[in-house]
């Protein structure tokens, strides 16, 4: 069970959710023990930005990370692709201060590593395993770390909306490559045809448009293919949980359960976790047997259309 980069730099361009400007977005290999970089291609001299929790500044509707003055905002969706194909070493190149919305799911960022290839590195792949429970709330919302042998997520949202069905408000993922592929990362982001209209009259959500989120009105869902799950709005929320999480730094070995949680209460919990080394331990294995998170084999994943 070695860390693994890609093989080859990748570059794609998108758009910004909030801009609804160009955004070149590159992926380069980086030796072991890098962990995630984000760097500023449109910044000389940008120094890169650890993908670490203590990064994170702001969390209104995304999770943006702040490092000597330079931001890279929206990082979810793409780092939980990086997690769900169980990358640990990355350096990504960002011309603007988002990373571009793609679709509004992780898919994307999965296709595009998949085509850059995957290579193992001679060091252990480093996992977190969480020790003893922490759980971190706000109102009525909260959101836990437990120990756990494996990597399991558990979600409850609570909308009362005509267009959201109450029998699809809570999913759990038993963590692998596969079931993260095929389960969760086409989930879409989502939102209320209200708040798009009020953010873009303050320059927001320029970029936003139903090729890259669910958007909802006071009764039904506008996009005219659907949805792509029943329970696609919980996905989407677990997808974003699984990216905020990876900000611990390395794959998690534990079970998050969250109800109503967003990005600040994931952040929070993750921080909670690191601020005590009795809460933790890191761990690796000399084999893919022993470790309780299934990745599939390098020579696995592959490109499919």
């Amino acid at each position: 069970m070695n860390q693994r980069t890609i093989k080859t730099a990748i570059a794609v361009t998108g758009t910004g959710l909030h801009s609804g400007q160009p955004v070149d977005l590159e992926f380069h290999p980086q030796p072991i023990d890098t962990g995630i970089l984000f760097e500023r291609s449109d910044i000389a001299g940008s120094t890169p930005i650890p993908a670490s929790a203590f990064l994170v500044q702001d969390t209104m509707m995304s999770s943006n990370l702040v490092f000597g003055g330079t931001r890279v905002g929206t990082v979810e969706h793409l780092l939980s692709a990086i997690a769900g194909l169980g990358v640990d070493n990355l350096l990504i190149r960002v011309s603007a201060s988002e990373i571009p919305i793609m679709d509004g799911s992780a898919a994307p960022f999965v296709g595009l590593l998949l085509q850059a290839g995957f290579c193992e590195q001679d060091a252990l792949k480093k996992f977190i395993r969480i020790a003893r429970t922490v759980r971190v709330k706000v109102d009525d919302k909260w959101a836990e770390l437990r120990p756990y042998d494996g990597f399991e997520l558990n979600f409850e949202i609570d909308f009362d909306h005509p267009a959201i069905d109450k029998n699809f408000q809570h999913a759990q993922l038993q963590f692998s490559t596969q079931n993260f592929i095929e389960q969760l990362s086409s989930a879409r982001t989502f939102g209320f045809l209200r708040d798009i209209e009020a953010m873009r009259q303050n320059n927001l959500a320029l970029g936003g448009s139903m090729d890259n989120a669910i958007v909802i009105d006071e009764a039904n869902i506008l996009n005219e293919e659907g949805l792509r799950f029943n329970d696609e709005f919980v996905r989407h929320k677990i997808l974003d949980a699984l990216g905020d999480l990876y900000l611990i730094g390395y794959p998690i070995l534990g079970r998050f359960n969250a109800y109503k949680s967003g990005h600040a209460l994931n952040n929070l919990v993750v921080r909670e976790i690191l601020s005590d080394h009795n809460n933790f331990e890191i761990v690796t294995f000399d084999d893919n047997v022993t470790c309780p998170i299934e990745y599939l084999p390098l020579t696995a994943i592959t490109v499919e259309g």
